[in-house]
């Protein structure tokens, strides 16, 4: 992940976005006192928010990390 300042960020921001958006790594924009960020592609935003929800519950994360054992192994279809 490609880290920069607040201020870099401000002198290139549209470059910065631009680049994100058309594919390129996440971005961390770290700025003095204050709480750092990230800037990610929308669809990989969506992806992690996905899979945090569907390993949210205990129960269904052990379903999924087997059925993806089991195929793995070459013992199911996908």
């Amino acid at each position: 992940m490609r880290t920069m300042t607040y201020e870099e960020f401000l002198a290139d921001h549209a470059g910065t976005v631009d680049a994100v958006g058309r594919g390129g790594e996440a971005v961390a924009v770290t700025r003095e006192g204050h709480g750092s960020v990230v800037i990610l592609p929308m669809a990989e935003y969506t992806s992690l928010k996905e899979t945090l929800h569907l390993l949210r519950d205990p129960a269904n994360a052990r379903r999924l990390l087997a059925s993806i054992d089991r195929l793995e192994q070459g013992s199911g279809t996908a």
